[in-house]
């Protein structure tokens, strides 16, 4: 059997699994990996500017392309950088390798340079952690490694390198290794049947699909059995994108942030809720008992762990998306023939053309909906849109139109800031064909505004909007119920009279970016089409800053049958409503009133 540096090896697995990008920072501790590296016709490295950085954009990457995404950093605090990246991807089930040099095997006991535990401090955030004692172990632990970020409900994996076994030579031949098979389990065929009779059985039944749909690659599947039932169709936030959201079906997101009016309202006149890929997550449920009411929940999901794990559903069924999906669509057209829109989907027609939110706002200074109302309206069903946390991130879950799946990245659970500028450059290499927008807060790109210049260094070309309140927008209104508004200002006075401190755009410039600030509403449309331009023409990241409302507030509550709106309900009394309810819905909607110091 040929010998080799067990590192050539490894590069062999990574080429063989279809590795094309590794994001990354060379240190001491891991020079092993990157010789070998070097010699790789296949894959290409971006040296990035923050080990967290890197993992975010091996995370943008995963989530576009469908693969695992690569990110490889030295040891001790490189390892630790990259915790919060695996964080986000554990909790969004992405999946990505985390790569760490480390410290000789012999030191790793005397407190040596840059030698700390990473192993143990990753284990809480991914779904396996390991650090690689044997050289002969090597090839099989990072077979085993994509195995398990890709099987199942996936997830960030962990791989600790010592500098010495790094160095060492192995028996390997390339020619009689090849990627572990992927398990995926199919759902029982008396649990889809008993599924589908619950589903017939109910007058308001609703498909909830989550991001385990995106993942499984089953939007088509969701779409064909939901059309054939003529059931509404209510996607979490990462499920957005699994259903074209101008769809006769569509029936919005429900929740208590991220949330669209008409889906509450029509969420909470439902009877019964198939949930596929999704977990129930807090920011969707709000208060459980609201939540639940007296609805029938049939919960399906790859994890067997996560069925039950907040409310035991009245159907639990363990399965992949996709088979499910199938079987689903295979069961119901035993039962019924294709069935046609009845008055339920009347109902939610009704309710999406009434219970809608404002975003034709002319103010001065300009008030977020109307930023998404441009983007809305400019950009194709193609665009492929970035976005992470705080107040814009909620505005983009309540106005931004979706039409198909991987094409709305969002960090749901975790949250990081700074997530959006490193996962625009792994969207953009994973989907070079395509257009590719950030929408970004002020203080999100402020954490990792030098990964912009990683974009610049390789000629990634994508647009960040800025949604530039000046704020901590989402903790001010957090506040707000404590009666303050502390430390949450991010604007200050510089030398030159301005007032809304850090000058992103000669940031973007620094860096060899480019960028346009925006003041009123009518400059949005021709910055986003410069943009556009120019950074296509000019393969480069550009920014279009949109100065808004300081102290504007986002519509949300804790119960989704109590969310507070900032904006009259448009005029709906003289409408034509099917189901002969008053004023088109039950949904209550908290009165406008805004406390002292409000916009």
């Amino acid at each position: 059997m040929p010998r080799m540096n067990v590192m050539d090896a490894v590069i062999n697995v990574l080429e063989s699994e279809g590795v094309r990008y590794i994001f990354g920072v060379p240190g001491a501790a891991i020079l092993p990996f990157y010789d070998a590296l070097r010699k790789s016709k296949q894959i290409r490295h971006l040296i990035v500017r923050h080990e967290e950085g890197g993992t975010h954009a091996a995370d943008g990457y995963a989530r576009a392309s469908g693969e695992v995404g690569i990110c490889v950093g030295t040891s001790g605090p490189a390892g630790t950088n990259m915790i919060t990246g695996l964080y986000t991807a554990m909790a969004d089930s992405i999946p990505i390798i985390c790569i760490t040099g480390q410290a000789r095997t012999d030191a790793l006991h005397k407190e040596a340079f840059q030698a700390v535990d990473i192993v143990e401090i990753a284990k809480p955030v991914t779904k396996w952690a390991v650090q690689v004692k044997e050289a002969a172990q090597m090839p099989w632990v990072f077979r085993r490694a994509f195995q398990i970020a890709r099987e199942g409900r996936p997830g960030p994996v962990l791989i600790d390198l010592p500098i010495d076994v790094q160095k060492q030579a192995i028996d390997y031949d390339a020619s009689l290794d090849a990627p572990l098979p992927i398990y995926r389990p199919a759902p029982l065929p008396s649990a889809l049947r008993r599924a589908i009779e619950l589903l017939l059985t109910a007058k308001r039944p609703i498909l909830m699909p989550g991001g385990g749909v995106i993942i499984a690659n089953a939007a088509s599947e969701l779409v064909a059995l939901a059309e054939y039932l003529q059931i509404p169709v209510s996607p979490t936030l990462m499920g957005k994108g699994a259903i074209p959201e101008d769809h006769p079906l569509y029936a919005g997101i429900v929740g208590i942030q991220t949330q669209q009016r008409f889906a509450n309202a029509i969420f909470l006149e439902s009877d019964c809720i198939l949930a596929i890929g999704a977990r129930f997550a807090d920011r969707h449920t709000g208060q459980l008992d609201v939540y639940r009411g007296n609805r029938t929940f049939i919960h399906i999901d790859i994890e067997p762990t996560q069925i039950g794990k907040v409310f035991p559903p009245d159907l639990g069924i363990v399965g992949d998306a996709k088979l499910a999906l199938q079987g689903l669509l295979a069961e119901a057209r035993t039962y019924t023939p294709p069935r046609t829109a009845d008055a339920w989907c009347e109902r939610v027609q009704y309710l999406k053309q009434t219970l809608t939110r404002r975003d034709d706002f002319d103010d001065v200074p300009i008030k977020a909906p109307r930023v998404f109302r441009e983007l809305n309206e400019y950009f194709d069903r193609d665009t492929i849109f970035v976005t992470a946390i705080g107040l814009y991130q909620i505005w983009s879950g309540q106005f931004q139109k979706t039409y198909k799946p991987r094409h709305y990245m969002v960090c749901g659970q975790a949250g990081p800031l700074g997530w959006e500028v490193s996962a625009c450059t792994g969207v953009k290499l994973a989907r070079p064909d395509q257009q590719v927008v950030g929408i970004v807060g002020d203080y999100s790109f402020q954490f990792l505004m030098e990964e912009v210049a990683v974009a610049v260094q390789y000629r990634i070309p994508f647009v960040l909007v800025m949604i530039n309140n000046t704020y901590m927008g989402l903790i001010r209104m957090a506040e707000l119920s404590y009666q303050m508004n502390y430390e949450v200002r991010l604007g200050y006075e510089t030398d030159d009279g301005a007032t809304y401190g850090i000058d992103h755009c000669k940031v973007m410039e620094a860096m060899g970016g480019l960028a346009v600030r925006v003041t009123t509403p009518d400059q949005i449309r021709p910055a986003i089409d410069w943009a556009v331009r120019e950074s296509n023409l000019r393969r480069l990241p550009v920014l279009v800053e949109v100065m808004t409302e300081a102290e504007e507030n986002a519509a949300m509550g804790t119960r989704i049958d109590q969310i507070r709106e900032w904006y009259p309900l448009p005029e709906i009394a003289s409408r034509s409503d099917p189901s002969g309810r008053p004023n088109g819905s039950s949904h209550r909607v908290v009165p406008v009133d805004r406390p002292t110091g409000s916009p």
